[in-house]
């Protein structure tokens, strides 16, 4: 099979905020055959994307490809001229992004701009190009493939989104799609609808692939071959089933051993009066005007009853928009309860944030998903940590000082990222500032929520591991938020499922015995990735057939 891709020698060159030029891509090359998916594989800045980028021709700002070629259908993408580039993209080589929600214009219909890149190439008749968009939403599993185009990116689904995004790159048929982890801020069960479609058109099309990822459970029901990066070297590449199954690099074994984190064991109960640190009953939550009934317009959280036993851990799983997040955010009293009782550490809670006592506020504390949204980006990381050691607890600059290098060896950070700013650190880095940020307060019970989701699987394991020896250590308890039942299961004592608002079903990891009941918990339970290159093809359940019945 001829090669469509040859990439030889590349070498990328960064320019650093000091001006010092760094080669962040060392002598890479491989080829793609036509029709072929090959998987680049690795940890957050390995250099994943900057190589699927440069077969666009495209560096990030502040980067510029110094060496080497990069061969698409016989045309050197690092030589052209930009107008040639630009004729290029969209017709031969298309790329879908991580987030289809930021690639999306709100203020454009998705036929518009799922067909534009027919426009601008002038492929064929705007009649022609609806379509061929229609043929394409058809088989790409999108529902209502006639109307779904009159709609606005806001009125779909994450997973629908994604699709559409696939849509927009396919639709001048290229000779190459890039996927730029398109799976990775999705939940399990929407996971599998995507790769399915992805897979299917991909296939029937004859398209040939770069995916790039770090999810080797995803890369495996995909792609035909996988590299290996790190550092922005090729560390080893083969098969897909070679790879998994009989890894030679280290760093490979590596990433392996980190897609399934180590399960924890049962924790005993701490032994007092009342051996819950949280209790909540019959909480609703939502959003919108209160009607009559004294419940919200659009209700978020229906009637949920849980409890959270002191030094130990409650996962909370379900796909996006069943509530887990806004579940999270009413218990902390960012979104205040409509209706129901929180009681923490045997007292009752306010609904509302500003109506508890600094104290309560202290004990509970929330780490949030994306800590770039999270970090004041203009604050240095010590004056971070240093609000709430001055809110909660009045410290003077001597004992915070102290308290601050104390907090970053808790996390396992040096001392001198006091003095640079979030924009300075890497992903898993500032997580953990997110997390030594609610140290700070001394808490007993922190929520958090899908803190790993947009962590590698290496960085997200280490940060697994470090909550488990602070809580070793601190005798902390978390409620853990996750669409990754992987990582809960590692971690959490339960697991409660939530569904459409709803609670449907709580679990016992420990507890083999028990298994899920709920056909959405077992839909959730059989919808985690293998490593294996036939699982995809093998599976059976339709994740929206199991919807429909759970919403009769």
């Amino acid at each position: 099979m001829a090669n469509l891709v040859e990439i030889r020698n590349l070498k990328v060159e960064a320019k650093t905020d000091s001006g010092r030029i760094v080669e962040i891509i060392k002598d890479v090359s491989f080829d793609v055959a036509a029709g072929e998916i090959v998987a680049l594989i690795g940890e957050s800045g390995s250099g994943k994307t900057t190589i699927a980028l440069t077969l666009m021709g495209h560096a990030r700002t502040g980067c510029q490809i110094s060496g080497g070629s990069v061969m698409l259908a016989g045309k050197d993408m690092a030589k052209l001229p930009e107008k040639e580039r630009a004729a290029i993209r969209g017709r031969e080589v298309a790329y879908v992004p991580q987030s289809a929600a930021a690639a999306f214009n709100p203020a454009a219909t998705i036929m518009d701009q799922v067909i534009e890149v027919t426009r601008i190439h002038q492929l064929m008749p705007a009649a022609e190009a609806r379509l061929r968009a229609i043929e394409l939403f058809r088989a790409l599993s999108l529902p209502n493939p006639e109307t779904i185009g009159e709609r606005y990116p806001h009125q779909v689904s994450g997973g629908q989104l994604q699709r559409l995004s696939a849509a927009m790159a396919l639709i001048g048929d290229p000779k190459l799609v890039i996927f730029d982890e398109p799976t990775t801020a999705l939940d399990v069960t929407t996971q599998i609808e995507v790769l399915r479609a992805f897979k299917s058109v991909m296939r029937k099309g004859g398209i040939a692939g770069v995916y790039v990822s770090h999810d080797l459970a995803v890369v495996a029901q995909i792609a035909d071959r996988i590299i290996v990066l790190k550092g922005g070297e090729i560390q080893e590449s083969g098969a897909t089933g070679d790879i998994l199954s009989d890894a030679k690099h280290p760093y490979t074994r590596e990433l392996l051993a980190a897609f399934e984190p180590k399960a924890r064991g049962t924790q005993p109960v701490v032994a007092t009066d009342n051996p819950h640190i949280l209790e909540i009953e019959n909480v609703f939550a939502g959003y919108g005007a209160i009607q009559v009934d004294g419940l919200p317009l659009v209700s978020a959280v229906r009637s949920v009853s849980l409890k959270v036993e002191r030094g130990r851990n409650l996962g909370i799983i379900g796909e996006s928009g069943c509530g887990k997040s806004t579940l999270a955010r009413t218990i902390a009293g960012i979104l205040p309860a409509s209706a129901g009782q929180i009681v923490f550490n045997g007292r009752q809670l306010a609904q509302n944030a500003r109506r508890r006592t600094r104290e309560q506020l202290r004990e509970l504390q929330i780490v949030f998903q994306y800590a770039d949204t999270a970090l004041n980006p203009a604050k240095s990381i010590e004056d971070i940590l240093a609000r709430p050691l001055v809110f909660y607890h009045g410290m003077a600059r001597k004992a915070r000082d102290k308290r601050i290098n104390e907090l970053l060896n808790m996390v396992q950070l040096p001392s001198s990222v006091r003095h640079r700013r979030p924009a300075e650190l890497s992903g898993g880095q500032k997580q953990r500032v997110n997390f030594a940020r609610a140290l700070a307060a001394d808490p007993k019970l922190i929520l958090c929520d899908e803190i790993t989701s947009a962590l590698d699987t290496v960085v997200a394991a280490a940060v697994i591991d470090l909550l488990k020896e602070l809580q070793r250590e601190l005798g902390l308890s978390y409620i853990f938020i996750s669409h990754d039942l992987s990582v809960v299961e590692a971690i959490c004592d339960e697991i409660v499922v939530m569904y459409a608002g709803e609670k449907v079903e709580e679990i016992l990891p420990s507890n083999r015995e028990k298994v899920p009941k709920h056909p959405y918990s077992q839909l959730l339970f059989s919808s985690v990735p293998k490593l294996d290159p036939s699982w995809l093809d093998g599976l059976e359940q339709d994740p929206e057939l199991v919807r429909a019945y759970c919403r009769r």
